[in-house]
């Protein structure tokens, strides 16, 4: 893809065997990340820094505003920071690879610390409805300009309207942060569903987090004007099989690309690109190519506008 039409990625937790949530990234090795996406067709990312130790996260985020404002290449690759965490659900399952003990209650005043610690940079905050009170960071970030997306959550249909209502405009990979089981009818897939002419809906197009033909089934409820499609990749995404981090999480991302911690079953982000998931739509779901760029490259833009 030319320069001007290159896929952008709203969720890259790291990339070309580079984490980007680690306390002593270094400008070399970020800027190789950064070099590397631009090979592989990327125009723009969203950095992600996703739940830590509350120090730590402002550290990461200072580590990326830092390389942004020095690098020229960094500055082009990287549209903004997205935010995941730590104001999330704890309930085993929702939280995903997200450590527990790092999860804590929305509040204003930390939000803002994290926004503060951004510089600026800040684009989207993914966090748990049920965890707002009043809807206070939801509402706050929106009068913002900064998109508030629903995820690694369980809100009741009440508390989606609500926050809504606040200014929540996006879904965060939608189909993933949920257990295996859940109830039939009343779950938080069906929820977001009902609403979902007032959401922008998130999905990673691996082909792993979520199978093809269900993609497929989502897309047609959703459709290719509010779906955005990301990979939520991590250190492992276009390089080797082998043994990563992202945070202090240790992750084995296997022949097969799928990420996992050792022992574990769920998922833990992806080592997926963008070409990849493209080539998914495209390929193997027999989306056409006008449809596969609004979800790869035009509609992820509109929410970096």
């Amino acid at each position: 893809m030319s320069k001007t039409t290159g896929f952008f990625d709203l969720q890259v937790n790291g990339y070309a065997g580079i984490d980007f949530n680690q306390d002593d990234l270094s400008a070399k090795d970020f800027h190789h990340a950064c070099a590397q996406l631009k090979e592989d067709g990327v125009d723009g990312i969203l950095a992600t820094i996703i739940t830590a130790n509350f120090e730590e996260m402002l550290t990461r985020l200072d580590n990326i505003v830092r390389y942004h404002k020095g690098d020229p290449l960094v500055s082009e690759i990287v549209r903004g920071i997205h935010i995941e965490g730590p104001f999330l659900k704890m309930q085993q399952g929702y939280r995903g690879a997200h450590p527990e003990k790092s999860i804590l209650e929305a509040m204003p005043d930390q939000m803002n610390e994290l926004l503060n610690a951004a510089g600026g940079l800040t684009k989207v905050v993914t966090l748990a409805p049920e965890s707002d009170k009043d809807m206070r960071v939801t509402r706050m970030l929106a009068d913002m300009g900064i998109t508030v997306s629903a995820g690694h959550c369980n809100p009741s249909r009440e508390q989606l309207h609500k926050a809504i209502d606040a200014g929540l405009s996006m879904f965060t990979h939608f189909g993933n942060g949920i257990p295996n089981t859940i109830q039939r009818h009343n779950n938080i897939l069906q929820r977001v569903l009902s609403v979902r002419e007032h959401l922008w809906i998130c999905y990673i197009g691996d082909g792993i987090h979520i199978p093809l033909y269900a993609l497929k089934n989502y897309l047609d409820l959703t459709g290719f004007d509010r779906s955005i499609v990301i990979t939520d990749c991590m250190a492992g995404a276009a390089a080797p099989p082998g043994r990563y981090k992202i945070s202090h999480i240790e992750l084995d991302v296997g022949e097969d690309g799928v990420v996992r911690e050792p022992g574990k079953e769920n998922f833990a982000g992806s080592s997926a690109t963008m070409k990849k998931c493209y080539n998914n739509l495209t390929l193997q779901m027999g989306i056409s190519e006008a449809d596969a760029r609004k979800l790869t490259v035009d509609n992820p833009r509109i929410m970096c506008e």
